[in-house]
This record gives structure tokens, sequence and C-alpha cells, in this order.
């Protein structure tokens, strides 16, 4: 008897974990992946305790933690230098079991996509759902000339995807969030400083090192959708953050223009009415985009991916199973992408008034409670997949 046959759309965190857990599984898999290549440039990945469960469940925890630097102390900041509030990795293993730990996405990637068989996996491929199926008949895809038939087909195909809007036509779709972010990994040997977050007035930076002894940098303010620098991203951030503490100045001086990411962030402020629809799932940002304010954004894909391969059974009706992958994710993912909204909303702010009360607040929670910043991901971060088998 053959194996079942699942098509994975989009070879991005979310598409290639769902990918490796339901290669676990027993499905035969095949990802579909529209760029040339997998290599992501210019961004790192925090991975908080929920997700890191996750990857255990599929063998690849370990194997994570061993490449990730773990974050140590560090903390928030003023744009002066001022430290708002301190934390260290042992308040986060406490309060939720494990600590975040950070790498590079290209490693991350790369540790995901060497675990499926060496045909599984075909970039350069634009593919698009031709029939989701329904618990009968299985579902279509086409790529090019060709067509793919699957008892499982995963959307993983990011913010603008193209499976959502197949089978959620009506949906409205990602809405700007008032930000745009930049992002980059910076080579800067025999920096020492430690890891933060810094908020202004309507925009924010974080500098954050990885193990290899590279920093990655990542910076976002509130501006008009689609603009772009008069000169380069690299003068932007120098005119927007050069004034900042040390080593922000330091580190953007470091970057070089060519490995800066701008990207407008945009979320799906209208939930979906479902994550699947016939024998068709979404995961990741195709079903829940959520602002970068919580790092969550793989968190929950990795979740989402683990979830999916935990209830779809090889033996089992795809359609039937994917409507308990809904049950268990929509909820949860819904409250997650709330929660990051109202936290960059906050940490956004533009007026100095409230702004200075913003910063205040910090300040008289983390002298009355240390830890009161790491209650945001209370409920998150604490998370663990469902464990045995799917009823």
């Amino acid at each position: 008897m053959n194996a079942p046959s699942a098509v994975v759309i989009g070879a991005g965190v979310g598409g290639l974990t769902a990918a490796v857990a339901l290669g676990r599984r027993g499905w035969q898999v095949t990802v579909l992946e529209k760029a040339a290549s997998l290599e992501p440039v210019g961004a790192g990945i925090a991975l908080a305790p929920n997700a890191q469960r996750c990857l255990d469940t599929v063998g690849l925890g370990d194997r994570v933690r061993a490449l990730a630097a773990w974050q140590g102390a560090g903390g928030l900041r003023t744009p002066r230098g001022r430290w708002l509030s301190r934390l260290d990795a042992a308040d986060a293993e406490r309060r939720f079991g494990g600590a975040v730990v950070l790498l590079h996405r290209a490693a991350l990637v790369g540790l995901l996509a060497g675990e499926l068989p060496p045909d599984a996996l075909r970039t350069g491929v634009a593919a698009e759902v031709a029939d989701p199926g329904t618990a009968g008949r299985p579902a279509r895809v086409r790529a090019g000339t060709r067509e793919y038939e699957a008892d499982l087909v995963v959307g993983a195909d990011g913010i603008d995807s193209g499976v959502r809007r197949v089978l959620f036509p009506a949906h409205p779709g990602p809405a700007y969030s008032g930000f745009t972010a930049w992002r980059a990994v910076v080579e800067v040997p025999g920096l020492d400083f430690a890891p933060h977050e810094t908020w202004g007035r309507g925009a924010l930076w974080g500098s954050q090192p990885l193990k290899d002894g590279r920093v990655y940098v990542y910076g976002s303010a509130v501006a008009p959708r689609h603009g772009h620098a008069p000169d380069d991203e690299k003068s932007e951030l120098l005119r927007r953050f050069g004034d900042w503490h040390d080593p922000v100045p330091r580190l953007i001086a470091a970057t070089e223009p060519a490995g800066i990411l701008r990207n407008d962030i945009s979320w799906l402020e209208e939930p979906l009415p479902a994550f699947h629809h016939g024998r068709t799932a979404l995961i990741g940002d195709a079903a829940h985009a959520m602002t970068p304010h919580l790092a969550q954004g793989g968190n929950q894909a990795i979740e989402d991916a683990v979830v999916l391969a935990h209830h779809v059974r090889p033996a089992g009706d795809p359609a039937a199973s994917l409507e308990r992958y809904t049950r268990d994710r929509l909820p949860r993912t819904t409250e997650v992408v709330r929660r990051s909204r109202r936290a960059g909303r906050v940490t956004m702010l533009r007026n100095p008034v409230a702004t200075a009360l913003r910063d205040t607040a910090a300040r008289a929670a983390s002298t009355v409670a240390p830890r009161a910043a790491l209650k945001a991901l209370d409920g998150i971060a604490d998370w663990s997949p469902p464990a045995g088998q799917d009823e």
C-alpha cells in the first residue's frame, strides 16, 4: 500500500517543519518553493520554549539549541541608553520551562531541509491550488505544466498566500500595520554588549548576538506604506538611529548596505473563518500573519506544523482531521495575533507624553516586579504540543 501524499506549498520555516513532521508520521511529502534557492539573508529568528518543544517532537530540538545563542542578560533601554528593565535567561527558564534561543534563519532552514528525502524539495516551482479537494476527492496542485494529486495540501506560502485566496476569496487579506522594519546580520569582531531592545518615539531598535559572533539587528519605525530611502537603507538607518546609544551607531556603520532587508509590516487583522477547506490547510503567515512585537510569527508557524501533523493520520480522513486542526489552532493564534498587535501599539507610540508615561511604567514595573516584562508571553511560551496519537 502506497503512503498517502502531501504537497507543501512554500519552503519557509513553517512549510519545512510541516514537511518534516508529516514525513515522520508516514506521509510521502513534496515541497514546492517558488524561489530559486533556499538562501534567506539578513534575518535571525528567536525560538521561544513553545517552538523548541515542537521541534523536540520531531527530534530536532537539541540540534537547534546547539546551533543557537541562548539569550542571556539584557533588557529594554531608551535611545539615550537608560535601562528601563533587565532580564536574565534564568528568569525565562523558570517561568516558561526554557530559555529563548536565537539563530540565523538560514541555519534553521538548512537544518529542516536536510531532514527531507533528496527528491522531496523542489525549488524554482511556482504552485497554486487548482482544487482543494473533498473527503471523497483528492486535492490538486498546479505547477506550470505539471499537476499534482494529493491526499493533503499545506499552504505555507506566506502573508500574500495564493492558497488562502483560493480557499477564502472573500477575506480582505493583510492590512498595513503602519510601520516598516529593517533587518540585517552584522559582523563586528570583538564588540561586547548586552542584548537589548530600545524603544523610542514611533521607533525601536534591537541588537542580539548570534552564536558565531555576528549580531542580528532589527529596527522599525512608523512610516507611510511603500516608502523607501532616497539614497540607501543604511543611510536611512543612520538618519533614524544614528544618535541612539552605543552600540547602535557602530552596528549600523558595520552593516553592508546590500545586506539590509526592508519590509513593510502587514498582518491579518480579520481572522480567517477556518484554517482549512476540503483537504487543504493553511499554516504560518498564510493563516495568521502577525506583527513581530512578541517575536512569535515563526514560533506559531512551527506550532501549526506540528499540530497539523499530529491530527492528520496517514490512515484517516484528512478532511475530518483538518476540522480538529482548525479547532486547535484558530483560537490560539487569534489570541497571539491580538496580543502582538496590542504590544506593538505600546511599542510604537509617538506622542511624547504617552512615550514618557510608557517608559515610566516600564521602569516602575521592573522595580516592583523585576520579571513583569515576561508576562507578555504567559500562556504563549509555556505552551506544549499535543502528545500521543490523535483520536
